[in-house]
């Protein structure tokens, strides 16, 4: 399992840019509330905030990523205020408290924006808990608070800006409704019963580190979509909790909260949590959690009964977490994948027809930009569909359907990488349009049927206009251009296509076809 965090794709070392550039940043502003006169509690709480901020902050653009670093204290001074000067009121404190996790996942509805908002404003009341923070620590922890974004920013967006070279990321939206059909509507509902029920069996747990089963809630929650999303989710909190724990118990107890070698494992927790969040769920928690045991050696209260404690407000927390979901307006794992394929089809047609436009010269045209949001709204599926590929599903036919449309939409995209790279040669070669790719009438008939195969397979009932298996390659499917999943034409003869951009995004067109056309079967089923 661990293999998986160190061989998996990391296109551009984004993954260890970002991780990098986390230990540094936190590690400046740290080092900078040291030299500022603040206590190791106000240095531990702007850690947190640049950490928070350098994590949970991922606008498309490097404007909007400054934005939303600047609205971060409008978000989470607010919460402070609140939760240190309720810390002698526990119920009002606890209704607060839930009310600040309720609005943190409502919030997702307004993108990356809110969704950053939201989580720093729920980890700024779980870390007035986490380091027991009175009123009179308020100023304090504010300008430790304030001055770690500000060194955390300086990094990011001056000293150590990579994004500045690259392509804005692509930010899928979340599929729409309103009201209750809303997902973040329902699932702000499903995480406020789901912490109202971890409050209360945390609390009688311990009633000094309660907030930890209310913790794991919140990070359960957080970029799940469905009720299959929050169970696997769940299972991999506790999972990464008990090998952080086992590690724990080895490392952080005998070092005592030594200050030298507890801040280069708190550095190393650091780069594990940004490297393994974008492939494992699971050893980014065991990083958090390890980190977390660090700190409270730092802060002189870990025993390997708080350990266990830990471990038993996780484990309270997912059970809250998968109560909720199940019983309380729970959204199916069906209904949020068919959202996501829908929208990465209509992707892939948008793709193909700029990428066409482009061929026939088109200056306007530009397929890469779809490409990106393609690759972004794929990766959304595959989280969506994550549940049902789980090992532990018991769900055979479904786990063989979910890996073979993840496989087709895979193919599709790299068609439309393929008929977008093509387009881009043919057009720089050329500086104009491709002359035979533009008039050949079977490039045209190509276009029209991936688009009556992509409109197919994203209508309200599929399954009225789906072809049958049988009728796929079949003749009359090849010459109708509102044919799904029809057998690609015959391969022109050399003498039509003297230029090769026409000949290779004839052959990535039909590549498109075929795959459309096999998604035919499982979207059906």
């Amino acid at each position: 399992m661990l293999k998986k965090v160190f061989v998996a794709p990391d296109p551009g070392r984004l993954r260890l840019r970002a991780g990098a550039r986390a230990v540094l940043g936190i590690g400046a502003a740290v080092a900078v509330c040291g030299l500022a006169g603040h206590s190791l509690t106000a240095a531990i709480a702007g850690g947190l905030a640049a950490l928070l901020a350098l994590f949970t902050v991922t606008d498309a653009t490097v404007r909007g990523q400054g934005v939303t670093t600047a609205l971060l204290p409008v978000a989470g001074l607010p919460v402070l205020a609140a939760a240190t000067a309720l810390h002698g009121a526990p119920w009002a404190r606890d209704a607060v408290f839930l009310a600040v996790l309720g609005a943190g996942v409502y919030a997702r509805r307004w993108g990356p924006r809110g969704h950053a908002l939201g989580v720093f404003a729920f980890m700024t009341f779980f870390e007035t808990q986490f380091l027991h923070a009175v009123p009179a620590q308020l100023p304090e922890l504010c300008a430790a608070t304030l001055l770690s974004l500000a060194v955390s920013s300086a990094v990011r967006f001056g000293l150590w800006c990579y994004e500045r070279r690259l392509p804005p990321a692509a930010a899928p939206a979340p599929p729409s409704g309103t009201g209750l059909a809303r997902t973040t509507t329902r699932q702000a509902v499903q995480a406020v019963v789901a912490g109202a029920l971890a409050l209360g069996a945390g609390q009688l747990l311990s009633q000094e580190r309660w907030y930890w089963a209310v913790g794991a809630v919140w990070w359960i929650f957080v970029n799940t979509a469905s009720r299959g999303d929050v169970l696997v989710r769940g299972f991999r909190r506790v999972a990464g909790t008990v090998l952080g724990i086992a590690l724990g118990a080895g490392v952080a107890i005998p070092l005592h909260g030594a200050g030298a070698p507890t801040a280069v494992l708190v550095a190393a927790c650091v780069f594990g949590i940004f490297y393994a969040a974008p492939v494992s769920y699971t050893w980014m928690m065991f990083a958090v959690t390890v980190m977390a045991g660090l700190l409270y050696g730092l802060l002189g209260v870990l025993t390997p009964g708080l350990l266990a404690l830990r471990l038993a407000e996780t484990g309270v927390g997912a059970l809250g977490a998968a109560l909720a979901v199940v019983v309380v307006l729970p959204v199916t794992t069906h209904a949020t994948t068919d959202a996501w394929i829908r929208h990465a089809l209509r992707r892939v047609h948008a793709c193909a027809a700029e990428a066409a436009a482009r061929l026939a010269g088109s200056p306007d045209a530009d397929p890469a930009p779809l490409v990106a949001e393609l690759e972004a709204l794929l990766g959304r599926v595959r989280l969506s569909l994550a549940p049902l590929v789980h090992p532990l599903s018991p769900l055979r036919a479904r786990k063989q359907r979910a890996r073979r449309v993840l496989a087709l939409l895979d193919e599709c995209a790299r068609e439309v990488r393929g008929l977008a790279s093509v387009s881009a040669v043919s057009s720089d070669c050329a500086d104009s349009a491709d002359p035979e790719a533009s008039r050949d009438e079977r490039l045209v008939a190509a276009c029209a049927r991936v688009e009556a195969a992509v409109g197919a397979l994203t209508s309200p009932s599929p399954a009225a206009s789906l072809p049958s298996p049988s009728a796929v390659g079949s003749p009359s499917a090849v010459g109708s251009a509102s044919a799904v999943g029809s057998a690609p034409a015959p391969a022109p003869a050399p003498a039509l296509f003297p230029s090769p951009g026409g000949e290779g995004a004839l052959a990535h067109l039909q590549g498109l076809e075929r795959a459309l056309g096999e998604l035919a079967v499982p979207l059906r089923a």
